[in-house]
């Protein structure tokens, strides 16, 4: 229970600080990135069911961070990624990692996305190793040690 809350204060904490810096993040490649890591911790199972997708879904509009986008916006971006892991994970895994990794350059989006991650994972009380094994490849697609954030 004590790593949980641990995870849970760092997150609070990390989601005050990314909605600190989100005016600087406001850019497609940050979007797109942000909504292929939503999608890749929503299959992170190897699958998306209709409720998982929903609650993500659910769990991105009420994001202050990604509150700078476009709902719709958003959620075609998500839907397209969830679309690309349902009819093939392992392709729309790739895709979804290639997106993510085009934040290498702008270390400080790249963190957001990883925090981002972390965030999503965790709002249903727990981490599971699914969804930190996909944080984790997404920490490696950008260059940034999964270390960094206790992965």
């Amino acid at each position: 229970m004590a790593l949980w809350d641990q995870l849970k204060s760092r997150t609070q904490t990390m989601s005050t600080d990314l909605k600190t810096k989100s005016g600087q993040f406001r850019n497609k490649e940050f979007a797109a990135a942000s909504m292929a890591m939503c999608a890749l911790i929503a299959a992170a199972d190897g699958s998306i069911s209709a409720s998982e997708r929903q609650k993500t879904a659910a769990l991105i509009s009420s994001n202050d961070v990604l509150a700078i986008f476009s709902p719709d916006d958003l959620r075609s971006k998500f839907d397209w990624y969830c679309d690309k892991l349902d009819s093939d994970f392992d392709f729309g895994k790739v895709e979804a990692i290639a997106t993510i990794g085009k934040l290498k350059s702008k270390p400080d989006q790249a963190r957001a996305v990883i925090g981002i991650g972390i965030i999503i994972g965790g709002a249903d009380g727990t981490f599971d190793a699914d969804e930190r094994r996909a944080v984790r490849d997404a920490c490696f697609a950008v260059g940034i040690a999964p270390t960094e954030f206790d992965l």
